[in-house]
């Protein structure tokens, strides 16, 4: 935005698109879709240039057949100004030659949310002050506590700190320090493992692959999330958990820690629930389903079978609705991705019976169509 513009409110909006477009078709839509809707003096062209409308910032993303995201309009005008555009904005209903939804999230106040911030801050700095100055009562109940759930240890030739019960227990918690062993001591969890570094030590790879289960459990600042990101590199992580916004795991309180560790501990201890047939209707579609899951999932394609069951073809999901059109003696349509309206469409057109994807999208006219997830069908 020009340096004379103060921003003062920013107009958020969400978007759907039925198709592949980018980002810059998404503002050229909201440029030139509302480009004398509301009169002259309204044209988001003008009021860029007397600085009354910064920069619009889009991001967009495209899964399968969709583009969906959200665009930020900086303003400087009065509240009536913002709500006037961002209802013409929520007008657009076509993006190119695609169908598209725009929806108005929010139209935050910039100051008021400065206060917000400075607000926020400062309990951050209370609370972390208060952490580093625990009485020394509280840190000797902490000791007594320890003692009854277990105690520390060290693990490898890097003497890694870790709880007691590591080497007997199927599962480990990987966690970032000493500190935070100690807090899952403190709520009952002596499995715990610190990796103490950025760096992963090589015991710590042969401790994972010797156990049955791997818990990364990290704190919930930016620091965290590059650990995770580093420790996904050279590990396999069951689960990935994460502490609070902005709080580390050493923060966390016993009741806190139980509420985000239980349901893993559970689930760990009786076994994940395998996928289940929703109705024995289905089982012919199931059988089809999962004969060919296993090459299709996670590859962003699609495979269409005749009445026999034999392939017809595979190809990209991105590709699907144009390959349909020049198709025929289709009957079962598997997908690596979302069934859409589109995609509905196409599969109407070349006499598709069935098609089975990972979601259904809220659709219309699908009548006369066996639509189902692998879920339903027990596969995945």
């Amino acid at each position: 935005m020009p340096q004379s513009g103060i921003v003062k409110y920013h107009v958020k909006l969400s978007y759907e698109v039925d198709g592949l477009v980018e980002r810059a078709d998404i503002i050229g839509a909201i440029f030139g879709q509302t480009e004398g809707l509301l009169g002259p003096e309204m044209n988001l062209n003008e009021l860029q240039r007397v600085s009354k409308v910064g920069r619009i910032e889009v991001n967009a993303k495209s899964t399968a057949d969709t583009t969906s995201g959200d665009a930020l309009i900086p303003m400087s005008t009065d509240i009536d100004t913002c709500a006037l555009i961002a209802a013409g904005i929520e007008s657009i209903d076509k993006v190119g030659p695609f169908d598209c939804v725009f929806k108005l999230e929010a139209i935050d106040d910039v100051r008021a949310a400065k206060k917000d911030d400075i607000v926020r801050r400062a309990k951050e700095i209370k609370q972390k002050w208060a952490t580093k100055t625990v009485s020394e009562g509280e840190s000797m109940l902490n000791d007594v506590h320890q003692g009854d759930t277990g105690k520390l240890s060290t693990y490898g030739p890097s003497k890694l700190t870790c709880s007691s019960g590591l080497v007997d227990s199927n599962w480990v918690i990987l966690v970032e320090g000493r500190a935070d062993v100690i807090n899952l001591l403190r709520a009952g969890f002596d499995n715990a493992l610190a990796i103490e570094g950025a760096k992963i030590d090589e015991s710590i790879k042969e401790l994972c692959n010797s156990k049955d289960t791997v818990v990364a459990f990290l704190d919930g600042d930016r620091a965290g999330g590059f650990i995770l990101k580093e420790l996904k590199s050279v590990v396999p992580i069951d689960y990935e958990l994460r502490a609070d916004s902005d709080v580390e795991v050493e923060e966390l309180t016993p009741q806190r820690i139980e509420e985000i560790l239980r349901p893993v501990a559970d689930e760990i201890k009786g076994g994940k629930p395998s996928p289940t047939l929703k109705s024995d209707d289905d089982k012919p579609l199931a059988d089809i389903a999962s004969t060919i899951f296993p090459n299709l999932n996670e590859t962003l394609e699609a495979v269409a079978l005749d009445n026999d069951q034999n392939e017809v073809f595979k190809v990209p999901i991105s590709e699907v609705v144009s390959k349909l059109s020049t198709q025929s003696g289709i009957k079962y349509l598997l997908l690596d991705g979302i069934i859409t309206q589109r995609l509905l469409e196409g599969a109407k057109n070349a006499g598709i019976e069935c098609v089975i994807g990972h979601r259904i999208a809220k659709l219309t006219n699908s009548d006369g169509m066996t639509l189902k997830t692998f879920g339903d069908l027990g596969v995945a």
